[in-house]
Order: structure tokens, then sequence, then C-alpha cells
């Protein structure tokens, strides 16, 4: 009975809603009525410094290599210098491994940072739990994390979309919904923690806090980190001109992993996934490194182990809102053409503090010559989503344009998060969460087909190999 269960499921979601069905767009009328966009007060327990001397706070870590056998764990000591190591194993309490790293510490402007620690822990085992120590003597902590099941075409597994999320109420309302989804890994698209709101000393102040407040989250799963406007931090009038200073000091990527000559773009693969993180805010225009790394990175991606290619970026190619409408046109023009050769299955971007998905549409066919100027049905192209709605105090991106476009599928100026769950190598399934007044409501969902799979001679050989598999175990059975 319950080999039938997925099959009857997943027909009656293909039925209901598909990434393929083109109808009518929805503009939701929800009206959100509680939490204001303020950020929590720093003496509040959601940003609670753990007790004791020198104890490991802000613990957080990322994948440490291409195919998930190595994360890096990160943390900040505040009291003063100590090693960079973690204690490692299999057993809780028993560490039979042990990795070492770096520490580094930095100012802005007046602000000096604690004692950050990048440890990269590697040659790990797939599909284990691993429980880890940091810190010394009674200062010690313990964490745990698992690693994900080994590279193949029909692994599941469920990633959880989150962006711009800051450190409001509503902001730990998304964290806590999160949490309670089941997701294994956050793709993060931009626009951490807004520090960038404050001034002065208080810069670094918030970026402590947001180590803090999503710790509970970060210490035990990756959250894949892309960076936003909102982490370039260019403040002329306290002398702090270098970009990204803050962020980059505090979350490193695995990017020499995958040949990329910066950590603002780099690409992993996860499960069945390979996922491609671009830098809305560094340069991507013909022959810039950026755009260099991704025409070799997507000849790397093979859809025959990771069938599901996932992009990343901060600002929205697609976006009906009149907030930040028209940002993403120059990053269209350069990769959208990759995207549909390449058959991208979706891509996740920040940025409009509000939700939509697209159908899938291109607009590849447009030039300041010739061509229709206006998005068409693509079937090649990818689905577009806007996560910008994490919680931070900016508020939310009410102003939509009307009539909605007919690219457009939904739309909601509502805080809330997403997960993707891939169940094989040719469906996975999509929600939007929206918070609703403190509560999680699903409130948008369709059913993803893959793109390099769905094709018809792709699906043929693959009802070839599955009846091989079949016939393969029959005969052994007898």
């Amino acid at each position: 009975m319950k080999s039938l269960l997925f099959p009857l499921i997943l027909t009656s979601f293909v039925l209901l809603n598909s990434d393929n069905k083109v109808n009518a767009g929805v503009t939701s009328v929800f009206i959100r009525k509680e939490y204001p966009s303020k950020d929590i007060p720093l003496d509040d327990e959601a940003f609670a410094v753990p007790t004791g001397h020198n104890v490991p706070q802000q613990v957080h870590m990322t994948q440490g290599d291409y195919d998930g056998k190595a994360v890096i764990i990160s943390w900040v000591t505040a009291d003063e210098p100590e090693a960079s190591k973690v204690q490692y194993g299999t057993s809780k309490g028993k560490y039979e491994f042990t990795a070492e790293g770096k520490m580094t510490n930095y100012t802005f402007y007046k602000y000096k940072s604690g004692y950050i620690h990048h440890v990269l822990v590697d040659d790990l085992e797939y599909d284990t739990k691993y429980y880890y120590k940091i810190g010394t003597g009674d200062s010690a902590r313990e964490f745990w994390f698992q690693t994900p099941p080994k590279i193949g075409p029909d692994v599941p597994y469920k990633f959880g979309i989150i962006g711009d999320l800051g450190q409001t109420y509503n902001s730990l309302s998304t964290l806590q919904h999160y949490m309670e989804s089941g997701a294994e890994t956050v793709l993060f698209v931009g626009d951490l923690s807004y520090a960038d709101r404050y001034q002065y000393n208080d810069v670094g102040i918030r970026w402590d806090s947001w180590g803090r407040f999503v710790e509970k989250s970060t210490a035990y799963q990756p959250w894949i980190w892309s960076a936003g406007n909102h982490e370039i931090e260019y403040f002329p009038y306290m002398d702090e001109v270098v970009p990204f200073r803050s962020y980059l000091q505090r979350y490193p990527t695995p990017h020499l992993a995958c040949k990329s000559s910066s950590p603002m773009w780099y690409a992993i693969r996860r499960a069945s996934a390979h996922i491609i993180v671009l830098s809305s805010y560094s340069p991507f225009v013909k022959y810039t490194p950026q755009w260099e790394w991704l025409r070799e990175e997507l000849k790397r991606v093979d859809r025959e182990k990771t069938p599901w290619l996932i992009v990343l970026m901060h600002i929205p190619i697609y976006n009906s809102n009149d907030v930040h409408f028209m940002e993403g046109e120059s990053m269209r023009a350069v990769f959208e053409e990759w995207f549909v050769h390449h058959k991208v299955d979706i891509v996740f971007a920040g940025h409009v503090h509000a939700y939509e998905r697209s159908y899938r549409i291109s607009n590849i066919r447009y030039n300041v010559s010739s061509g229709d100027r206006y998005p068409v049905p693509d079937k090649s192209a990818p689905v577009y989503v806007t996560v910008g709605d994490g919680g931070n105090q900016e508020g939310l991106a009410g102003r939509f344009s009307d009539p909605q476009p007919e690219y457009s599928a939904f739309r909601e100026a509502s805080y809330g998060h997403s997960t993707l769950e891939i169940r094989n190598r040719t469906h996975a399934f999509y929600h939007w969460n929206r918070n609703d007044d403190g509560k999680k409501v699903p409130t948008d969902s369709f059913v993803l087909h893959n793109q390099y799979w769905s094709s018809s001679s792709r699906r043929r050989k693959l009802k070839k190999q599955h009846l091989r598999s079949a016939l393969g175990r029959m005969i052994a059975s007898y």
C-alpha cells in the first residue's frame, strides 16, 4: 500500500499544480496584521550570550568542499584568543578526531570583533551523524550535524530557502517555522543581519547579535551563503570603504573547491543537486572572473549524477514589484541565455521584501535591435522565485504592478520561507510558507519537473533502466 501512496499523491499534485501549467497569475490579498518591522532589543533572550569565560558563540557551518564530505565550522570567542580546534566523532561525547583551522579578527570603525575561528572538517562519511565540541574546559560547547547522502540522481533531499532575514520578531517567526520544516540545509539568498542599518560601533554589535540569533539552526546544519546589498557596508563617513568586509571575515564559502577566484561566487554538489551561487554585486559582464567561472562551471554540471540544477542570486531577474523593479535586468541580459541553454531548474533570489513565483518564461529573443521585448513561455527556462521575505526591519514591499504580468504565477507581500523537497531525478515538491500572524501557513506549492529528465528521450531511457533493474531483481529472487 505504501508503495502506491507516493505515486497517487504525486499524480494529484501534478494535476492540481504544475510548473508547466500556465494560467492567470494570482496576487494574494492577504494582509499581515501583527509584528512590527523593528529589530528585537539586544537584551532579549533571542540574543543571549552563552555564560562562561571565552565560551564559543555565533556557531555556524557551511559546506566545506564540492561534494558534501566536508564542513567549515565557524565561531567567535569574545574574551581572548584560543586554539581554532574542532573535536568530533560519530558517538556523543566520544571525539575520535581533531581538526584545526585559523583564527582572525577585524575592526570596523572603532568596533573590534571577537576572535573568529574557521575550521575545515573534511574526509567525512556520507549520511552520517557527527558530534563535535569546540572551546576548552568548562567553556566547551557540543553540537552535532548530519552529512548528506552520497551524490546520486535519485537521492531525496530537502532544502530550505530563506532570504533577507534580519533580526526582527518577524525574522524570529521565520526561523522558528523553518526549523520545524524538516529541511536539512538552508539556501540563503543574501542580506543576513541588516547590521548596515546601524552606525559606527553598532554595526559590528548587530553582526554579533545576528550570529547568536541564528545559531540554533546554523550550528547544526549547513547554511549555503550568498551576499546581498546589505553586506556591502560602504561607509565613507566612517572611513569604511572595503565592500563586504564584515561578511567575508565571518562567513567563509568553499569557493576554492570549485576553482572560483572569489568567495562571492561558487558552486557545490549536495545529494542530487548542483547548486550555483552568483554574486549580484560583483562584476559579471563578459570576460570578468565571475562570467568566466560560470561558463566553465556550467560545463561541469553532470545531470546524470546531479540532475537538479539550482541557481542562487540576490537580485531577482524577474520581479513585478515596484520595489527594485528592473534591477536584475543587467544580469538577466548576461546570464539568462545560459540558464535556458543548460536547462536550469529553478532560480532563487531575494532583495524584494515579498514573495513571487514565475512560470517558465524567457526573454532571450529580444535585443536592442529586434525581437519581442516581452517574456514568453519557454519550457527550457527555469522557474524564478523571489523569497526576500525573511523578516527584516525595512518592512514588506506591498506595491505590485497592476495588472499582474503574464509571467507571474503567484505573488504576495508577506513574510515566510520556502522548502524544496527533491524526491527523485524527475520531481520535487516546492512549498512557500507564510508567517500568518505568527503561524506557519502553507500558501503556494507546486510540483517542479526536472528540466533534464523531462525530455521524452531521457524518460524512455529512464524507463528502460527501471525495467532492467526490476527484471534483475526478479531474476535474483529465483
